[in-house]
């Protein structure tokens, strides 16, 4: 796979993780699940919508020019961004299984892009 397409793969893969990271703060923002106006007007939820449907669209642009079996796999680098990403911004701590199953995750990656 091009250097350009997996740097592209991978900037998705990393909005679909902070995306991750604003529905959970969309989600401590809400203080009454019944309140409408809690969900309308939630900056974070907005947010994460929004990067969401970007990462959708650029998503299908990589879709076009890699093909899916290639693609796919980098979606599991999401397993590891994420606890990453909630450390850095919520201060959750790290545990080593995170890393030992992240490393599979990426040696998973690596084997299955090196067609």
């Amino acid at each position: 796979m091009p250097l350009l397409y997996i740097l592209a793969t991978l900037l998705c893969v990393t909005g679909i993780a902070a995306g991750q990271i604003l529905f959970k703060q969309a989600a401590l923002n809400i203080q009454d699940a019944t309140d409408w106006q809690a969900w309308a007007f939630n900056g974070a939820l907005i947010a994460a919508l929004a990067l969401y449907g970007f990462t959708t669209l650029f998503w299908i642009w990589i879709l076009r020019h890699v093909p899916l079996h290639l693609a796919y796999p980098f979606m599991g680098l999401a397993f590891l961004i994420v606890p990453l990403l909630e450390h850095l911004v919520f201060g959750s701590p790290l545990h080593l299984r995170t890393f030992l199953g992240g490393g599979l995750i990426l040696l998973g990656v690596m084997i299955a892009a090196s067609t």
